[in-house]
């Protein structure tokens, strides 16, 4: 395939990507889009920002991050009460040890959200200076989990879906290379652009370097994306992918970029997001199901995202 590609074609040199690698680095892109890149040479705090990560952690870690610091803080101020001592503590049911425990977080949870009860009260200045700062650490962290939790429901995203894999299929004449993607949510994404790219080793004055070209489409640009897309790519004599059999895509390693934005109705902000297709990944002489029909009464039209993956085999 190396071989075959049209030398006339020039390579794209703004993916970000660097043209040399001594060794096969893997996809430059995961399924989800995220560059697959490691960072090293940095601390761990220098490496790691933790807006970002806060912000892309799924739902369920940021929630249980979230109940363990407010756990965590509030160990911490009931062991400090508890070095002070529980007789300057005044209300407290004196019981065993786990009961003064459980009266002493308890207190620490009222102070920490500032609900304060009244039952339980610190005696002495140094005790309650320490129910101040708590109180004060417990309204800086429940306005930064408060920031944290709008920032993650407002951020705007794609919600767009692509096929699993990609197809070499039939197209008119020849053949194309088709993917698929949708927009699995409630939200209207508007002047939707598409950009593919082809990624492969070649070599060049005897190494072997990245070499990125354009893959042009039928249509790179619709007005909404309402239902399901199918990007078609012709191999013809201006694709790289020309002269390539599916033996040639079995054992050449190339990656697949594609690259979408539009715009979100609802965010009022641009959207975008990125998958990648490896060559193992490319069923060859197949056609993609149509995934949207008409609903009983033929008032409306069903997007059925169970086939968004399924394609026919063969001719």
């Amino acid at each position: 395939m190396l071989r075959r590609l049209n030398r006339r074609l020039k390579s794209d040199e703004t993916t970000g990507f660097g043209a040399h690698s001594k060794d096969n680095s893997g996809r430059y892109y995961t399924k989800s889009g995220v560059p697959n890149v490691k960072k090293t040479g940095l601390g761990w705090l220098e490496n790691i920002s933790w807006y970002h990560t806060l912000i892309q952690m799924s739902t369920g870690k940021f929630l249980l991050l979230v109940f363990a610091v407010y756990l965590l803080l509030n160990l911490f101020f009931t062991l400090i009460y508890a070095t002070i001592g529980i007789e300057y503590l005044s209300g407290v049911e004196r019981g065993n040890a786990v009961q003064d425990f459980l009266e002493m977080f308890f207190f620490s949870a009222q102070t920490f959200t500032t609900v304060g009860y009244g039952r339980i009260s610190p005696v002495g200045h140094f005790t309650s200076f320490i129910a101040t700062f708590e109180a004060f650490i417990g309204l800086l962290s429940f306005a930064i989990a408060t920031g944290l939790f709008f920032a993650r429901f407002s951020k705007p995203e794609s919600h767009i879906k692509f096929s699993k894999n990609a197809l070499i299929s039939p197209f008119k004449d020849g053949k194309a290379l088709m993917l698929r993607l949708a927009s699995f949510k409630n939200n209207n994404i508007s002047d939707i652009e598409v950009k593919l790219l082809l990624a492969i080793k070649e070599e060049e004055n005897g190494e072997m370097v990245n070499k990125f070209y354009q893959l042009d489409t039928v249509i790179n640009r619709i007005n909404l994306l309402s239902l399901s897309w199918t990007i078609v790519h012709p191999v013809n004599e201006q694709s790289p992918l020309w002269g390539i059999d599916e033996n040639d895509m079995k054992i050449t390693p190339f990656e697949i970029m594609v690259f979408v934005k539009g715009f979100d109705e609802i965010y009022s902000n641009q959207v975008i997001t990125r998958t990648s297709y490896l060559n193992n990944e490319i069923i060859w002489n197949a056609r993609f199901k149509i995934m949207y029909r008409p609903d009983e009464k033929h008032n409306t039209t069903i997007l059925d995202f169970s086939l968004i993956d399924v394609y026919d085999k063969g001719n």
